[in-house]
């Protein structure tokens, strides 16, 4: 190409604007591309859902303006971007499409008269609507055949995504095969479309155990539950318990639906899970109503929304108003306005989290989001405080992140006045003046000091916690009283603390700290698995740690276990088998578990635990009606013996017990040549490995 021949780009483009018209669209077009591409396939957003929506709307308007100026390829035409090279991929037989978007009740009202006018129906017609909310996830087709899933895959472009099956089998809420009541029909083919998402409450759960691990933290519920997704171990997406909701329709063969209220409730007949919140709405007014009423409530909801999807209700008036090349015609999102808000940066101090971790926090001048004073915001850690530039006197975006933690969005640069300071982490801890270190490959920086005042703190602060130990009464407050007195070092001392201790504290009467005292006795009896998370071991969360008592059954067995035992266990990788062991390698460790012994901590752990390890490495699959015991029972008593039960037969599967009326699962295991016995050859099987397990049988943690 010689300097002044036009590029294949330009040489297509014969504007009818000026050229700032059509440089404006080539820079809109290349911004909106770049978005897509971090958004759908690096699941990394940079900028948020409302600036992009406004460079979307002013391409919109500019190709609208000038028509002669759009690109063949503008991502007006397209849905999102191409596919990662990480999954196979998968052609949608019917294309994902997105929707266009109404920013309040004007333009929905405008959409409305479009959309009358193309039926040819009376200008004062009243069209029916289902209205469900638009969930903040991530899109997903699943391909049922004969009521079996055989495929699940990203929207990708929406003509072609990314194959994610194997993680999509994970999600509890997904089904391996579709219910047919009372012997229905199921489609030969569909492809059942929705939304994977994740909870607020699973977010904090991640995001706190990334931080505690020196991970990188997600910035939202939705690409927590995009990255979780496109995860190339199955079990990592299995241990961040995704949801899902399904609501529309791809391509279908063998069965027809009359409207999207009849869809609904065929999904759920089917055993898909579908949003409770839908509402059938006639007219523009009664759906302006239903988005301003969750709109107030969102707030609510476990999961993200960021508006209301309106469909046409019947798949006859969908056909006859058609599709557009990217978005159909019968469907708009009412988008509720982003919940965000400028603030200033007055000051980042840095707090130490229980494993020592170092994480900088901006304090805001205080400001109403959603409904809620926010005057703090965490900048996770030194390596995102310099991608974003953050500086003290800084003004700021600031959002809450899955409506439940605070984040700086964005530097708004252009208001620095030049006194900005620049942020550093501190070399040593702010708490106890100890070198800090920052372990190879991780981003945060840690003080190593065992003995630091805060790192203690928190630790007896999680040791307590509800889904540890559970001691009600000791709150972050009386924790710290606890431990800058020295009265509690370590999770031990609790068990030593008297009623003439706590009645010393401020505000601490007779009965308060009875109470304390007696939450503290009855905590010696609880689960093994509470213990171990409690103990703070890195990278063992409240999953893993059942996962670990349920597999050992005795703390002692955990902490004989080589790397390898632990990291043969199912759920338990390399990362967290290389952490248990050093952790319990520690001397201090051990001194810490005779003292919790000897002061009667003697946590219970059912029977489904091991007992011995004769049938270690082997995994059963039972199915159908078992005569002599439940499933469940029969799933601990392979457990009690080392055994993993599993809920689905694949060629790993050792032995598929069928009782009657076994079905599929037993199907499956004579074409896979799976090894399939009866429940009395099972019972015999284990008759020589000991006295079978009582179901409320318990064992000493210790033993």
């Amino acid at each position: 190409m010689t300097p002044h021949e036009p590029s294949s780009r330009e040489a297509q483009i014969q504007p009818h604007g000026t050229e700032a018209d059509r440089l404006r669209i080539l820079e809109l077009s290349d911004q909106i591309r770049h978005a897509n591409y971090l958004y759908y396939t690096q699941s990394s957003p940079e900028i948020s859902d409302a600036a992009y929506d406004k460079l979307m709307q002013e391409l919109i308007r500019l190709e609208e303006i000038f028509p002669d100026l759009a690109e063949v390829d503008s991502p007006t035409r397209r849905v999102g971007a191409g596919v990662s090279a990480t999954f196979q991929p998968v052609n949608h037989r019917v294309p994902m499409l997105s929707l266009d978007n109404a920013f309040g009740d004007d333009e929905l009202r405008q959409w409305e008269e479009k959309r009358i006018r193309a039926l040819g129906m009376e200008p004062d017609s009243v069209i029916e609507y289902a209205c469900e909310l638009k969930i903040d996830g991530l899109s997903v087709s699943l391909t049922y055949e004969n009521g079996r899933l055989v495929c699940g895959a990203t929207r990708g472009d929406g003509d072609t995504g990314e194959d994610i099956t194997a993680n999509l089998r994970t999600i509890a809420v997904i089904p391996m095969r579709l219910h047919a009541p009372h012997g229905e029909s199921l489609p030969e083919l569909i492809e059942v479309r929705g939304e994977v998402f994740m909870s607020h409450h699973e977010f904090a759960r991640i995001n706190q155990e990334m931080e505690e691990s020196g991970g990188k933290t997600f910035a939202n519920p939705r690409n927590a539950a995009a990255g979780s997704l496109r995860q190339k171990d199955p079990t990592i997406t299995a241990s961040r318990r995704l949801d899902a909701f399904f609501y529309t329709v791809g391509a279908c063969e063998g069965y027809t639906f009359q409207s999207q209220h009849d869809l609904l409730a065929t999904y759920t007949k089917w055993g898909l899970k579908t949003n409770p919140n839908i509402r059938l709405c006639c007219g523009a007014e009664e759906v302006s109503q239903f988005c301003a009423t969750w709109h107030e409530r969102k707030g609510e909801l476990p999961y993200d929304i960021d508006g209301v999807v309106v469909k046409v209700n019947s798949f006859a008036l969908q056909r006859e108003l058609g599709q557009v090349s990217r978005s159909p015609r019968w469907a708009i999102a009412y988008k509720y306005p982003a919940l965000q808000v400028r603030t200033k940066v007055e000051a980042i101090e840095v707090q130490v989290g229980r494993t020592g971790a170092l994480t900088p926090v901006a304090y805001l001048t205080p400001v109403a989001v959603a409904g809620v004073i926010v005057s703090r915001a965490t900048l996770h850690n030194q390596d995102e405080i310099r991608r974003k530039d953050v500086r003290v006197g800084d003004t700021v975006v600031v959002q809450r992140a899955g409506e439940v933690i605070p984040e700086v969005v964005e530097v708004v640069t252009a208001e620095r006045s030049g006194e900005e300071i620049v942020f550093e982490m501190p070399t040593e801890c702010p708490i106890c003046s100890t070198r800090v270190v920052q372990p190879e490959g991780e981003a945060v920086v840690r003080c190593p000091n065992p003995l630091c005042p805060r790192k203690i703190e928190q630790q007896i602060e999680h040791f307590v916690s509800r889904g540890a130990m559970d001691i009600e009464g000791l709150g972050e407050k009386q924790c710290e009283q606890l431990t800058s007195t020295g009265l509690v070092r370590d999770p031990a001392d609790l068990y030593k603390l008297t009623m003439e201790n706590l009645l010393g504290f401020e505000r601490m009467g007779e009965k308060l700290a009875t109470r304390i005292l007696t939450n503290i006795n009855a905590s010696r009896t609880r689960p093994l698995a509470r213990l171990l998370y409690g103990l703070g071991i890195r990278h063992v969360g409240e999953h893993s740690a059942e996962v670990l008592a349920s597999h050992f059954g005795s703390l002692e067995k955990i902490t004989m276990a080589s790397v390898e035992e632990l990291s043969a266990v199912h759920e338990i990788g390399a990362t967290t088998a290389q952490s248990i062991a050093t952790y319990f390698a520690d001397p201090e460790t051990a001194d810490l578990l005779n003292r919790l012994k000897e002061l009667g901590v003697n946590p219970q752990v059912h029977a489904g635990a091991p007992s011995s390890d004769e049938l270690a490495g082997k995994t059963f699959v039972f199915t159908g009606t078992l005569a002599k015991m439940k499933r469940e029972e029969a799933e601990a008593l392979a457990k009690r013996y080392g055994a993993r039960a599993s809920g689905s037969v694949s060629k790993q599967t050792s032995y598929v017990v069928a009782g009657e009326s076994a079905g599929s699962k037993l199907t499956k295991a004579q074409q896979l040549g799976v090894p399939v016995i009866t429940e009395d050859e099972f019972l015999e099987m284990i008759s020589g490995f000991g006295d079978s397990a009582e179901p409320d049988l318990t064992l000493d943690l210790f033993d």
